[in-house]
């Protein structure tokens, strides 16, 4: 056998059907695609249309509020920190920021700040976090570990409330 002799088993490729070549090709004139009207025709894009009647999207009831405003946070529980700090992953001396748990692998990415989170042992003492928000569990466990937490935008907030 030689590279020239080399093909595909019979069948295995289908020649794609040609539609709209004449009569005798059996896919002529209409290309399948029926008599007349829209569909018929190029361009059509008629999704969820139910021939007049009330589409099934707007018959159900419109349910809560998307905030289109609304901040993402990264939620980071303690015990991920603390796992991260044993490993020398995070420097415990330094602060720990958004940057931070990225470099560390502990977040992906940085999306509107970052959001301390009780759970699981924290043990780590001297521990200064720079982060958006804080649960008053997480707090009271940092605190009683020696560590603060500063609240990184929480001065703007402060600042609008006497302000107003």
């Amino acid at each position: 056998m030689r590279l020239n002799e080399l093909a595909d088993r019979i069948g295995a490729n289908k020649a794609a059907t040609r539609v709209g070549r004449g009569i005798g090709s059996g896919k002529g004139k209409t290309g399948g695609r029926g008599m007349k009207g829209q569909k018929s025709r190029s361009g059509v894009a008629i999704k969820g249309f139910e021939g007049g009647q009330m589409p099934l999207h707007m018959r159900l009831p419109k349910r809560g509020f998307n905030n289109p405003f609304a901040k993402k946070f990264n939620a980071v529980r303690l015990d991920r920190i603390q796992t991260a700090i044993d490993a020398g992953k995070l420097d415990a001396k330094g602060f720990i920021d958004a940057e931070a748990l990225v470099k560390s692998g502990v977040i992906r990415r940085i999306k509107d700040g970052v959001r301390l989170v009780a759970g699981g042992e924290f043990k780590a003492a001297k521990v200064t976090f720079r982060v958006n928000h804080a649960s008053a569990g997480a707090l009271k466990a940092i605190e009683a570990a020696g560590g603060k937490v500063d609240m990184v935008g929480a001065a703007k907030k402060e600042a609008a409330a006497e302000a107003g």
